[in-house]
């Protein structure tokens, strides 16, 4: 099912010759955020991945992005929930001015090995605006209530903080009833 909404920006592709008949990407749903790249592998040669094997998959597109925008290839997450197949390098990014093929680097984390037939709908490609931000160094960072935490800090820090309003709520009946 293609997208009938318009898009926000235009990006031109140039195909090379190895993709010729295969489709260009595109949304499949109307809020779909990712557009399919599908693997431009030669004909009845599939690209067979073995566990633990990874291999960079041609699309045979050139994109040309308006400068200011990337390209993220992502993972399909059907990929890797049936078969352990996903994008290595994840989010790949597509700066505006490569002028390269577009190749998606694909891991085997399954257990059994992963043909890429041609027109395999490989990964998603997120097409997003990028701010360049300017650094300055400072003494040092303020202090936040979340700090220094971080990989899933956040989670326990609210995990202890509803323990915490637990415990005092438990201690303060306690104090009144022992009144």
């Amino acid at each position: 099912m293609r997208s009938k909404a318009k898009p926000a920006l235009t990006v031109k592709v140039v195909r090379l010759p190895h993709a010729a008949g295969l489709p260009l990407p595109q949304y499949q749903s109307a809020g779909a955020a990712g557009l399919d790249l599908v693997a431009a592998v030669e004909e009845g040669r599939p690209l067979t991945l073995a566990p633990g094997g990874r291999a960079l998959v041609p699309t045979g597109l050139v994109l040309e992005l308006p400068k200011g925008i990337e390209a993220q290839v992502r993972p399909r997450s059907g990929l890797a929930l049936r078969h352990g197949v996903t994008v290595l390098n994840s989010p790949g990014t597509i700066d505006w001015d490569y002028r390269g093929e577009l190749k998606v680097l694909l891991v085997n984390l399954g257990e059994a090995a992963f043909k890429v037939e041609r027109g395999a709908r490989v990964a998603q490609l997120v097409v997003v605006r990028v701010a360049h931000a300017q650094l300055k160094e400072i003494r040092a960072a303020p202090a936040t209530r979340r700090g220094a935490g971080g990989f899933g800090s956040t989670g326990i820090a609210i995990a202890a903080a509803i323990k915490g309003k637990r415990s005092s709520g438990t201690a303060s009946r306690r104090k009144s009833k022992s009144k």
